[in-house]
């Protein structure tokens, strides 16, 4: 992956790491469910009006909004508004990493090369170190918002998948893509809140949003479309389009080192020396699993059976048939 896509990426980690603190803020408001489907449906609606749909099959669209959408933030917004820590659900989502990566593996016969996989469990441990530091310190988050976070790791999983394919399909249209994916959610979203939290609920949370909670759940409502969803997920959906996702994915690891900082200096969640350790073997992890071993500048030029580089190895692992264009060669190479 080349210098300038790894910034892109860490961009990417940056805005969704600010975003965490943004949803704690709106979750002070509005009911999760409902909050999910006003957040897409800002989105949705001029996309519908004033975008053409993307050339991509449907199917890998609707995969990348069932996923990345409603799976994730459904459950993300319900685990944290079940009491799960905003530091600590920055964390948990990080699961989506090495869902993605056995995911791809399996699915779309990704090859792990060993850097990688070394790589995403340094990440692991660094994030399984914060955890259990946390754990030690405050009493652990109880057992139910921890699954429900975890789910929403497997979401994101599974759109990344479908982001993938849809941009095989189809590339250079991501931006695209990302914003047909915000088609999917608001439907079944408003069905499961009105379902579940009720016409009365829904109506209350309008209530008071001149105040101070409201405008800053206005606030942070705004930062999650435009920045976390616009900005984030279009660059995201770029990255997962050039490159293989078990190279993107890991990235997503550096999410709760901004998550957690951001979450001690706007709402007072401490950060400890142990986090801010653990926190960087995060970035170490990320680092291993995105750059390629560098090659001896006196070898000799390369014959037709050398080994593949991290990059070619993984973007020509994928098995014909699933490139989206009918051949087994590597993916479109970064401009």
């Amino acid at each position: 992956m080349p210098t300038r896509d790894r910034l892109l990426a860490a961009l990417v980690a940056v805005c969704w790491g600010l975003n965490f603190p943004a949803i704690h803020l709106s979750l002070e408001q509005f009911p999760p469910f409902f909050l999910v489907a006003v957040r897409f449906a800002l989105i949705a609606v001029p996309t519908l009006l004033l975008v053409p749909r993307p050339a991509a099959p449907w199917r890998w669209i609707a995969l990348y909004g069932l996923g990345f959408g409603v799976l994730q933030f459904t459950f993300l917004y319900l685990a944290m508004s079940s009491g799960m820590p905003t530091g600590l659900a920055s964390l948990v989502l990080q699961s989506s990493g090495p869902f993605t990566v056995l995911l791809a593996a399996a699915f779309l016969r990704e090859r792990i090369t060993a850097r990688q996989g070394a790589g995403v469990l340094l990440a692991v441990a660094g994030l399984a170190g914060i955890a259990a530091y946390r754990a030690g310190q405050v009493g652990g988050a109880a057992v139910v918002p921890v699954l429900l976070t975890l789910c929403g790791g497997l979401g994101w999983a599974v759109g990344n998948l479908g982001s993938r394919r849809a941009g095989q399909a189809q590339p250079g249209e991501p931006f695209r893509l990302m914003l047909w994916m915000s088609v999917v959610p608001p439907l079944p979203l408003l069905a499961l809140s009105l379902a579940v939290e009720g016409p009365a609920r829904i109506a209350g949370s309008f209530h008071g949003l001149g105040s101070t909670r409201g405008l800053l759940a206005l606030g942070g409502l705004a930062f999650t479309v435009v920045v976390a969803t616009l900005v984030g997920s279009g660059l995201w959906t770029t990255l997962m389009g050039r490159h293989p996702s078990s190279t993107v994915a890991p990235f997503s690891m550096l999410v709760p080192v901004v998550g957690i900082g951001a979450s001690w200096l706007l709402l007072r969640e401490r950060t400890s020396p142990t986090e801010l350790a653990c926190g960087a073997l995060v970035v170490a992890g990320v680092l291993l699993g995105s750059t390629r071993r560098r090659r001896s500048t006196s070898a000799a030029a390369p014959a037709p059976t050398r080994a593949l580089d991290l990059d070619e190895g993984s973007r020509q692992a994928v098995a014909p048939g699933l490139t989206g264009r009918g051949g087994s060669g590597p993916d479109r190479a970064a401009p």
